[in-house]
């Protein structure tokens, strides 16, 4: 999104496109870890074109209740989850061709935050970064540090090798970006929740650096935007679609 300009552009979402059909893969799923208050969801777009089911956490009515209030939400929008085509429940499995994936809810980032596992190989969304990148915010409305340690330690519980595929990743102190690391290196290395630090110094760390971090930049549309599915709000009379900017309410 061009937030200045008003535009949206699908770039993003083109290259996976291109790239799944290069491959002559069939999307099965399209998976939303949560809510992202940072960019808006390229999923719906994604799935118009390839077809695939949309799923996320069941919390995402707690969401949905949560951010419908802030943002004057009228009785057109639904707040039960029925935009998305499943919503997971802590201990659901689902099939990408012959492959399981088992789904742990995993919430302090939002509530709605799941890490979904396919045999070694673990998809966190925010909860933990890189090992030099420590962890998720805690500060959004919803979000609680002391339960996303606890989610944090529930991932970490996986065996060492397990493959951990980042949501972000900052590049912090000028590095290359990256997007994979192991439970193993986290224990090890992780500059907020290895081995050793406890749930207390991990809260009071937590909460005492997102006192000072700014709002993303994109959270105002990105969570009107994401709340719908990645569906923007309906338009208005005359065919045209606005997003609103609650003045000090968030």
């Amino acid at each position: 999104i061009d937030y200045a300009a008003g535009r949206i552009t699908y770039e993003g979402a083109d290259k996976i496109i291109a790239h799944i059909q290069e491959n002559g893969w069939k999307c099965e799923w399209l998976i939303e870890t949560h809510v992202h208050a940072d960019h808006l969801s390229g999923a719906p777009y994604i799935q118009s074109k390839l077809g695939g089911k949309l799923g996320i956490g069941e919390n995402i009515t707690v969401v949905q209740d949560t951010f419908g209030k802030v943002f004057n939400e009228g009785t057109e929008f639904q707040r039960d989850g029925s935009q998305f085509d499943r919503l997971f429940k802590d201990g659901d499995s689902y099939k990408i061709g012959n492959l399981t994936v088992n789904v742990l809810h995993t919430p302090g980032h939002t509530p709605a935050c799941m890490t979904h596992v396919a045999g070694d190989a673990a998809f966190v969304g925010d909860t933990l970064f890189m090992p030099d990148g420590g962890s998720a915010r805690a500060d959004f409305p919803g979000g609680d540090a002391r339960t996303l340690y606890k989610s944090i330690q529930r991932v970490l519980s996986l065996p060492a090798e397990t493959r951990m595929f980042m949501c972000h990743d900052y590049g912090p102190n000028g590095r290359e970006i990256q997007w994979e690391t192991t439970v193993g290196e986290e224990r090890a290395h992780n500059i907020h929740v290895r081995d050793g630090i406890s749930e207390d110094e991990f809260v009071k760390m937590r909460e005492t650096r997102d006192a000072t971090l700014d709002m993303p930049k994109l959270i105002i549309p990105s969570l009107q935007v994401n709340m719908r599915a990645g569906k923007l709000p309906p338009k208005d009379k005359d065919g045209k679609v606005f997003l609103k900017v609650p003045v000090n309410g968030l």
